[in-house]
């Protein structure tokens, strides 16, 4: 009743109200683009059609030029699909703004935990003492990423907010006027943005957004905990990753890490500066006077100034001045603004973010290999020395170290960075930028090396005010981990900056290049079997164990449904704190506006905390275990043996968008790990790797493998045994949900004829099959009718975005034909293929 009651309210305030808006678009101030808005629908008309019917894009087309638009030359129809893909481009932005306006109202009839929800449940269970007791330690960490999918300017951004309240009011001649001004935006950046254009992008959004919901986030938990004392500011934990994760990215240096630490710092301040003019206002009693005048200068200065730094201490210290005279003196009047405004300062401090440096393992094994040669240990590598002397070089020798020193670009900016972290600590705070993560972790090096660094950097051994992260991300460093950490607790120097750094040890774990390395049952599976086991390793040890997870936004980078991810770990995973990326694009999808940020760091707090509140602790027996594992090793031989198909890279380098995502101006960073000429997998970055199956809406990391492994089970006559895994193990059902979804984006309509391909259609039909597959098999486990059955809305929202970009993506796949037969015309077909990405990107809102 719920769930229709809901998709009832979806079409009245999202379905209805798009078609409404989208009428307007035929006003659009486009040269040239007389009658687009009215072509459109019968373009999209024709593709879905000649889709059902077998027919290829470029039959599809054709049939439409010449039927509805009479345009026979091929330059001037390249023309017209730009056309489109400008008009299609903005049709998502305005579905985007319609959806997220009608967010709040659609919140009313959800069945998901609200935070208000978790405190009804407490009161009806008595359980206030346990609950003050969680929350005042449990945390969400979101760590915000720059991936090449997040890619909205603050000018756009700017338009989606002004629309969302326009329709919030149904303002119909502000919307038209807002809809011109759209059109005549660029969504397109002229030129890469540089890593520091991403920061920047990415603090408009913690300024204009975060640094409200957090603060109102704290303030409802407060004021509903029934303790006064309550003082958990950690509760919503904001992690930053643009301008620190340098992990194939080498436009990110010393410098650029130095500059967004001071812009997070400075954009914090004018927060700051605002909210306390705000609060003049009303503290407009004489004896306050020169207190606020003496902060509010040190904060203006300090807001454009990066020399002129204010400390956290220094601020606490100045607004408890005015707090004690305005308690004594003027009958506590606004107190209660004053408090909300300390509070905040007690949340973000002097850093805003966290801001995490993360590089590769590989770089920190260059680094050092060319520090030990110049130092005389080495002759060429590290495979000269033995284990226990490459050991004492790293945890007992005192270097010296000088960038200048070195030659080659990457060391000298190593040892550059890790001596400017001490600077950064002393602006921002310690809590600004003490997390070095180490990418591809597989041996205890990963985190010695980087231990070994900053020692060799200056760093006192006593004072590494830092938390070193082993990232596991391959199926190698996963199995490996155990044996890492172990030996690592056991190495007495390391253990000694354990107990420095209170006992606490984070370990991410990968989704993305474990799916792209192990497939997704097993990645999946690993990761989970990977936290128990560490789990375990560390409590045997006397460390509490944090695990932060690499999440992208689709399920085969680990997204989907995130509460329902958290809510079905198992008893034996470590659940002090919930940590996860939020890569750039679901940043505004998810999290882009104050009640969906809420909304959504809700979730994540109360499936944490109802695991350890309500005695919901998910076993998974052994003969469950034994039937997840013989899924998961099924699927990943079906993968594995996808994987090392002849024709696996070569079809994503010829037959999808792969290299145009590079080409196409969204981020910073390359496509790829290293400057090979020939393309591996281990190199090619899991964002474009997963982005490049969903531009070809086949989707394969999010269900491929899954399939096969089930009929071979169901062959067995094993069906019941799955049905019932599926209906017991949170844990799996949450993952077969989450692949329902990838699932229910696949249309390979859109590439039958690949079928007929002399090169590639062996390799089509393998794909295809197993999609067809893996949908039969997951309907006939879940007892569902149709895919994401009990999801109407998000089902409901699928479809309209699918629906708005299907001519876009006929006319992708149209110009990457034209591509391969070497048109005259082949650039202005790469042009449309780069082109085409972006609206494709924004409608998926979880695509890469």
């Amino acid at each position: 009743m719920q769930q229709s009651r809901r998709l009832e309210e979806f079409k009245k305030f999202v379905t209805n109200k798009f078609n409404i808006y989208n009428s307007l678009f035929l006003n659009l101030p486009y040269r040239n683009i007389e009658n687009v808005g009215m072509l459109v629908p019968l373009l999209f008309d024709q593709c879905e059609k000649g889709l059902e019917a077998g027919k290829n894009p470029q039959e599809i087309l054709e049939t439409f030029f010449t039927n509805f638009v009479d345009i026979k030359d091929e330059r001037e129809r390249l023309d017209f699909m730009f056309r489109i893909i400008q008009y299609v481009e903005r049709q998502v932005v305005l579905y985007d703004s319609v959806e997220d306006s009608a967010f709040p109202k659609l919140q009313e009839y959800t069945n998901s935990l609200s935070i208000k929800d978790y405190f009804e449940l407490v009161n009806s269970t008595k359980s206030w003492d346990n609950i003050s007791k969680q929350l005042s330690t449990f945390s969400a960490r979101i760590v915000l990423t720059a991936h090449p999918t997040q890619f909205y300017t603050p000018a756009v951004l700017d338009i989606i907010a002004e629309l969302r309240e326009l329709i919030d009011d149904d303002r119909i001649h502000h919307i038209d006027l807002t809809l011109q001004q759209l059109g005549l935006t660029s969504l397109v950046n002229a030129k890469k943005p540089t890593p520091l254009d991403e920061a920047k992008n990415i603090i408009y959004i913690l300024r204009n957004t975060y640094y409200d919901a957090v603060g109102e986030l704290f303030q409802y938990v407060k004021s509903n905990i029934r303790d006064e004392a309550f003082d958990n500011y950690n509760i919503i934990k904001l992690g930053f990753w643009p301008g620190g994760d340098r992990d194939g990215n080498p436009f990110v240096t010393a410098e650029i890490t130095k500059k967004v630490a001071d812009e997070l710092r400075l954009t914090l301040m004018k927060c700051y500066y605002n909210e306390l003019k705000s609060l003049r206002k009303k503290l407009t009693f004489k004896n306050l006077q020169d207190d606020l005048n003496g902060l509010s200068n040190k904060l203006y200065k300090a807001m454009f100034d990066s020399k002129a730094v204010i400390s956290y201490t220094e601020i606490i210290r100045r607004l408890e001045e005015i707090r004690e005279k305005l308690i004594t003196d003027y009958h506590e009047l606004y107190l209660n603004n004053l408090d909300q405004f300390i509070d905040k300062v007690h949340i973000f401090k002097t850093h805003f973010a966290t801001l995490d440096i993360r590089q590769d393992h590989s770089k920190h094994k260059l680094a050092v290999e060319t520090i030990l040669k110049q130092k005389g240990a080495i002759k060429e590598n590290l495979e000269e020395l033995k284990d226990a002397d490459l050991t004492q070089w790293l945890l007992e020798k005192d270097l010296q170290l000088k960038p200048e020193d070195f030659e080659e670009g990457i060391v000298k900016d190593t040892i550059a960075n890790i001596q400017q972290l001490k600077e950064i600590q002393e602006k921002n705070g310690e809590e600004g930028c003490n997390r070095y993560i180490i990418s591809n972790s597989e041996d205890i090096y990963a985190v010695l090396f980087v231990f070994g660094l900053f020692k060799w950097c200056g760093w006192k051994e006593d004072d590494i005010t830092f938390d070193i992260v082993p990232l596991f991300e391959t199926m190698k460093g996963m199995e490996a981990s155990e044996e890492v950490m172990q030996t690592l607790f056991d190495t007495p120097v390391y253990r000694e900056h354990l107990e420095r750094r209170k006992n606490v040890h984070t370990i991410m774990l990968g989704f993305s290049d474990g799916t792209k390395d192990g497939g997704y049952l097993k990645a999946n599976w690993s990761i989970l079997k990977t936290k128990e086991t560490l789990s375990k390793v560390c409590k045997k040890n006397g460390i509490k164990a944090i695990f932060f997870d690499g999440r992208g936004g689709p399920p085969a980078r680990g997204g989907g449904k995130t509460h329902r991810f958290y809510a079905a770990q198992t008893k034996d995973v470590a659940n002090h704190e919930i940590q996860l990326t939020i890569q750039g694009q679901t940043i505004t999808s998810t999290y882009g506006t104050k009640q969906q940020f809420m909304h959504n760091s809700e979730q994540l707090l109360t499936a944490g905390l109802s695991n350890n509140l309500f005695g919901k602790e998910h076993v998974i027996s052994s003969a469950q275990r034994k039937l997840i594992e013989e899924l998961s090793d099924l699927s990943f031989e079906k993968y594995d043996t996808l994987k090392q198909h002849e024709k696996f890279i070569p079809y994503l380098e010829h037959r999808s968008t792969l290299k145009y995502y590079t080409k196409a101006n969204i981020g910073s960073r390359p496509g790829k790990r290293g400057n090979k000429k020939q393309l591996e997998l281990s190199d090619l970055r899991a964002i474009s790797f997963v982005g490049s199956w969903s531009q070809l809406k086949q989707n394969v990391p999010g269900y491929f493998g899954l399939g096969s492994a089930m009929k071979k089970l169901k062959d067995e006559g094993r069906l019941s045994e799955l049905k019932k895994l599926y209906k017991d193990v949170p844990f799996f059902k949450a993952l077969m949900l989450n692949s329902m979804m990838s699932l229910a984006k696949t249309n390979f309509d859109l590439t039958s004829y690949m079928k007929d391909d002399e090169e590639f259609g062996e390799f089509w039909s393998i794909l295809n099959q197993e999609y067809q597959l893996s949908k039969e098999m997951l309907l006939q486990i879940s007892g569902l009718k149709i895919l994401m059955e009990d999801e109407a809305v998000s089902r409901e929202s699928v479809k309209i975005r699918e629906k708005i970009v299907l001519p876009l993506l006929v006319i992708q796949q149209n110009a990457l034909y034209h591509i391969t037969q070497n048109s005259e015309y082949k650039e202005l077909y790469e042009k449309i293929v780069t082109r085409s990405l972006y609206g494709n990107i924004n409608a998926s809102r979880n695509s890469a």
